[in-house]
Order: structure tokens, then sequence, then C-alpha cells
């Protein structure tokens, strides 16, 4: 395994069981694991690295479709809903234990490639730096995970840890929009 893959390679910890939502954070886990075979498999494509940023991209969408709840009942645009509060934090936590170094060859940055890719050439410059960014990320997800269903004050407490962590990766290793 390359040291880059070693810094990002991430485990799913254990948080918080609920059964009731057991098979669906199964069957999202089970979606996330087939990422990485689609970034591994080189399809018919026009341009290089293409399966691998549709799966970063999509990746990073799971995740932005969740912390959209999140952010929302922390802000007071949606109304606070624990179960679906809890459901949004599960899914965070469970797609940020997906082991996603197959989706970022060298060679797949925003240097080589354009305006294909946000993902700036640090990110194989400073594998260390972006593996802690990776780990911040899976550690405030976990977090979430452990009180985003316990209230509105929980969850507001729980969203800035998680925010920071995507801000901190983003502002090191991703173009910003001008």
């Amino acid at each position: 395994m390359s040291r880059f893959a070693a810094m990002i390679t991430l485990s799913i910890s254990p948080f918080r069981e609920r059964p009731m939502r057991l098979i669906s954070r199964s069957l999202l886990v089970a979606a996330a694991m087939t990422l990485p075979l689609a970034a591994t498999v080189q399809g018919q494509s026009d341009s290089p690295y293409q399966s691998h940023l549709k799966a970063r991209q999509g990746f990073m969408s799971i995740v932005s479709f969740n912390i959209a709840t999140l952010g929302g009942m922390a802000r007071g645009n949606i109304a606070y809903d624990a179960e679906a509060a809890q459901t949004a934090a599960d899914n965070i936590a469970a797609i940020a234990g997906v082991d996603t170094s197959p989706f970022w060859p060298e060679g797949s940055d925003n240097g080589a490639l354009g305006d294909r890719t946000r993902a700036l050439p640090v990110i194989w410059e400073n594998p260390e730096g972006f593996g802690e960014a990776w780990t911040g990320f899976r550690t405030a997800a976990t977090g979430m995970a452990e009180v985003a269903g316990g209230g509105l004050a929980a969850l507001r407490g729980g969203i800035g840890p998680l925010g920071n962590s995507c801000g901190n990766c983003h502002e090191d290793f991703r173009q910003s929009i001008d």
C-alpha cells in the first residue's frame, strides 16, 4: 500500500447501534463500498481518471446531502426531527469510514486535469496532512452520530466540529471558487 493510501485508509468505527437504521445504514455502506470498485475499473472514458473523479464527487455529494439536513436543522431552516437528524448523522459516519484511497490516484489533480476537478496537487505532496484532515472529518462525523438524535442543542454542538473538519480540508486541499 502506498504511503498516500495508508494515510487516508479508514475503517468504520463503531458508534451507537440503532436497530431501525441498521438496514438502511448497511445498504448505504454497501453502496458506498462499491464506489472504490467503480473507481478502480477503467471504463470507456474520454479522459483519464474520469471514473475516479465521478467516485470522489459522488462521495462528496452523499456527504453534502446529509450535512445539508443537519445544517438546516442547526440554523432553524428545517424543523428539528430527531430521527431524520440521526439518520443523516449515521449516514455521514458510515460513509466517512469508506476507504477512498482508490478515488485519489496521483495525477488526478486540477494541475493535471484542469477544471474537471478542484483537488489541489498538495494532496499528493502532503499526504500526511491530507490524511490528518480526513481523520478529523471521520472523528467529527462519528461525534455527530453520537449526538444528533439527542436534541437540537446536541446537534448544534456537533455541527461546528463537523463543518470545521470539512472546511479545514477544503481550505488546504481544494481549489476555491473565485
